[in-house]
């Protein structure tokens, strides 16, 4: 059975922030809605990741490019992501995905698909104004509902919490979306963060190292979380690199991402301009980092297969 339940409520932030050299106090926090039906060898990145073992689980993320309107036209239809969201899950044995720009009623269609075991999470995008007025970014096509990013997982999802972040004053509001995954000791967390120049009102303004350092304290609060999304943003490598400074150091230091080898920060192209901007952070053990081609989307999903946390090696889930 599929039930609609809302994410967790949080206040609003209050706090001043200085942006090159100048302050101003930025609106935050999303709406909410959502529906629900430790260091590797680095050997271990770049390895494929087909059946896992017992004791271990794979998470994907994956922006869709589902809003047609946003130069998403000619990359396939609901169905063929659909297809794809499929094949990831049987040939990566995918249990959890971390979802953006995904269409509401795609997502709930997806998980039904799936089966009843398939259980999903949704927050939708928000154009705010200059009078501070929300609207929402709205599917084209009939029946798609709205715009927004997303959990899915091939077990319940608890504890739905929409994170505190800072967002554009105006412009597109996007945001962090965390939950548990009891079935396989995880929790996760969906981040999909703001472009450079994303505030109207503000375009010297970038968000995304204060998003960040909210993600990462979202994270901290569970050793077994595994974190990430879309972030619009390079890794912190390479001299001509200009956003380097917006990564906290404990990203690639206290977490490791999927596809980190050593003390590398570079990884495999996820955008198909070749260019990588989709991550998947975490603690636990990796046993697995896959980039995965799809004619579906102009980015590509990435998987990570990890140990699970010891207290729930062996739980049994059907998917």
């Amino acid at each position: 059975m599929h039930r609609h339940m809302e994410t967790e409520r949080w206040p609003r932030p209050g706090s001043l922030r200085r942006r090159l050299g100048r302050t101003a106090t930025t609106l935050s926090l999303l709406s909410a809605v959502a529906c629900t039906s430790g260091q590797t060898p680095a050997s271990v990145a770049g390895v494929g990741s087909g059946a896992g073992k017992a004791d271990e689980v794979s998470v994907a993320t994956w922006n869709m490019c589902g809003v047609r309107q946003w130069s998403c036209e000619k990359t396939g239809s609901p169905k063929e992501k659909f297809q794809q969201l499929l094949k990831l899950i049987d040939d990566s044995d995918v249990h959890v995905l971390l979802l953006q720009e995904v269409c509401s009623e795609d997502l709930v269609s997806s998980a039904r698909s799936l089966g009843p075991q398939w259980h999903s999470a949704f927050e939708p995008y928000a154009e705010v104004d200059a009078a501070g007025r929300r609207s929402p970014v709205d599917c084209t096509g009939q029946g798609r509902g709205q715009a927004g990013f997303g959990l899915l997982a091939g077990s319940a999802l608890t504890d739905v919490e929409l994170i505190p972040s800072e967002q554009p004053t105006v412009g597109l509001h996007r945001g962090i979306l965390c939950a548990r995954v009891p079935a396989q000791g995880l929790r996760v967390c969906n981040a999909h963060l703001s472009l450079r120049e994303s505030d109207a009102e503000h375009p010297e303004w970038d968000f995304r190292d204060d998003q960040l350092s909210s993600l990462v304290a979202a994270a901290s609060t569970d050793a077994g979380t595994v974190f990430g999304g879309d972030f619009n943003s390079p890794p912190p490598v390479g001299d001509r690199n200009t956003s380097a400074w917006i990564w906290p150091s404990e990203t690639y230091t206290t977490y490791h991402e999927c596809d980190q080898k050593g003390g590398s920060r570079s990884g495999r192209a996820t955008l198909k301009d070749g260019t990588k901007i989709d991550y998947l952070f975490t603690q636990l053990p990796r046993t697995a980092c896959k980039v995965v081609d799809t004619k579906a989307s102009d980015h590509r999903p990435l998987v990570m297969r990890v140990s699970r946390p010891e207290d729930t090696a062996g739980v049994s889930t059907a998917r």
